[in-house]
């Protein structure tokens, strides 16, 4: 049957396929746009569909160098597939649509719906009335209508969710536009927030990622600066919720209470993603940064204090412009000092809208490319030598699913440990589901991974590894997917995300 058969199959539900560009907080936001399509009676395409769906909805990123380029190229690829289709619809939503709204459908007339960051729950009604309207719809709010963890979502986990806590951000870093997309930064009430964990926790969630776009001012817009700590304490109280996690903190907001509720909550992973973005003072101001090399190099001293094996990772940026190589090897020295588990490194691109993409002194893509080298380099060796300190170690890891890409053929699975480095294990022979829990001794270091080539130690069959057998039988029995409950958010990517992640925060 052709795909245009499929679409006119009488009492045939229609398919979607959503495709996620950018940071965290997109991809939370495509499991919202999931939920809605289904809640709206819409069913998932199936793995592979490649624009072979009823409706295909991109959720963009804007903060990428060409960005829009490679939107519209998706965009041409689509048209002709839809002009041999009757009924299939192409929606665009997110950053890109928040900021280009005018110019989508004059560059791509075959797209139905444009949506903004700020109202994603209009969705099902947006593709209703271009459907019944026959032509385009626009719609971008400038201000948040509702909070979206309220919105039903499609999470992609039984065992791992993100909980989003705010949105937005008040920072006005210069060489990123989220601030101008998200607007400025919207708190939930911690009841709010608590009462979603709890809700995920019964349904078999044993791990939480507490997501914002600077995620430890939290508080800021309920006016209470300890709000953060507050929150982290609460959920070690939450019985049945074993790993809790953030993402991203800035360090202007990093304070000795949150520290402090990190080593005291036994629940909160020994684990610190904290941007740093430039070493170099001037740079950092240029950047309008409100830290400073000492300030940043203090913070990672107290946590490493406080949590001794703490595993701490980054973001930073090469090239910005002005950079010297003064200021460059102002970074190399807090790298070589912060000794980081991870950095993702960036080469500094134009972001149009961004006050830095108009600066003086842009730095050659040659230059910028030999400091990335180098950079990169050092840290390799330091990813490194900071693994290796993990052999020897008797670990608990929390089973993975699909994280491990050669493990079918290693005879391995792949888990989680608590400072979220990726450990490949030998498959033991009883049966192990993700979300369950075993004990390993680390037996070997790669710069991006851990092996533990003995037998398993210990494993520990966990509710979370009952969800996901339950969803698993349930999805089998019905491919499209269903939805569980609400509230319901999805499981976040290993933190943090190299590929897709912005490096704004």
């Amino acid at each position: 049957m052709t795909s245009i058969d499929r679409s006119q199959t009488v009492g045939a539900p229609r398919t979607y396929e959503v495709r996620t560009y950018g940071c965290q907080m997109n991809v939370h936001d495509s499991e919202r746009l999931s939920g809605l399509l289904e809640d709206a009676g819409y069913v998932r395409a199936p793995e592979g569909a490649d624009g072979d769906a009823d409706v295909v909805v991109f959720n963009t990123c804007a903060v990428r160098e060409n960005a829009d380029n490679k939107l519209y190229g998706n965009l041409g690829h689509l048209a002709p597939r839809k002009a041999s289709r009757p009924g299939m619809q192409i929606a665009v939503g997110g950053c890109l649509a928040q900021k280009d709204r005018d110019t989508i459908v004059k560059r791509a007339p075959w797209v139905d719906v444009v949506f903004g960051t700020h109202n994603i729950g209009k969705l099902p009604v947006l593709l209703e009335r271009a459907r019944v309207q026959e032509e385009a719809q626009v719609e971008i709010a400038e201000s948040l209508e509702a909070f979206p963890s309220t919105l039903p979502t499609r999470r992609e986990s039984a065992y791992a969710a993100w909980v989003s806590i705010s949105v937005g951000c008040n920072n006005t870093c210069t060489f990123c536009i989220v601030p101008a997309l998200r607007g400025k930064e919207k708190d939930r009430r911690p009841g709010d927030i608590l009462a979603e964990v709890e809700a995920l926790v019964a349904e078999g969630v044993s791990e939480i990622t507490l997501l914002g776009q600077n995620v430890n001012a939290y508080g800021s817009d309920i006016g209470d600066r300890e709000a953060f700590s507050k929150l982290l304490r609460a959920c070690g109280t939450i019985d049945g919720l074993e790993r809790v996690r953030f993402t991203s903190p800035h360090p202007r907001d990093f304070t000795d209470d949150v520290i402090a509720a990190m080593a005291e909550t036994p629940n909160v992973m020994p684990q610190l993603h904290m941007p740093l973005q430039s070493g170099s003072d001037p740079v950092l101001k240029a950047m309008r940064r409100s830290y400073r090399q000492e300030r940043y190099l203090g913070i990672i001293e107290k946590v490493r204090a406080a949590i001794p094996h703490a595993a701490i990772t980054t973001d930073i940026i090469v090239g910005f412009p002005g950079e010297t190589e003064e200021d460059f090897e102002q970074t190399l020295h807090v790298v070589r000092e912060a000794r980081f588990a991870q950095a993702f490194t960036f080469q500094y691109s134009k972001r149009p809208g961004t006050p830095a993409a108009e600066m003086d002194g842009q730095i050659p893509k040659a230059v910028v490319q030999e400091r990335y080298e180098r950079l990169v380099a050092l840290q390799e060796e330091i990813s490194w030598e900071e693994n290796k300190k993990q052999v020897g170690r008797t670990l608990e890891l929390m089973v993975a699913e699909g994280e491990g890409r050669k493990d079918g053929s290693t005879h391995r699975l792949s888990g989680r440990a608590p400072d979220n480095r990726l450990v490949h294990f030998t498959k033991p022979d009883q049966e192990v589901r993700p979300g369950d829990v075993v004990t390993v001794e680390i037996t070997y270091a790669a710069p991006h991974h851990l092996l533990a080539e003995g037998a398993v130690l210990d494993v520990r069959r966990t509710r979370a590894g009952d969800a996901w057998a339950k969803r698993t039988a349930t999805e089998q029995a019905k491919p499209a997917g269903v939805l569980l409950g609400l509230p319901k958010v999805g499981v976040p990517e290993p933190l943090p995300v190299a590929a897709s992640g912005c490096g704004c925060d």
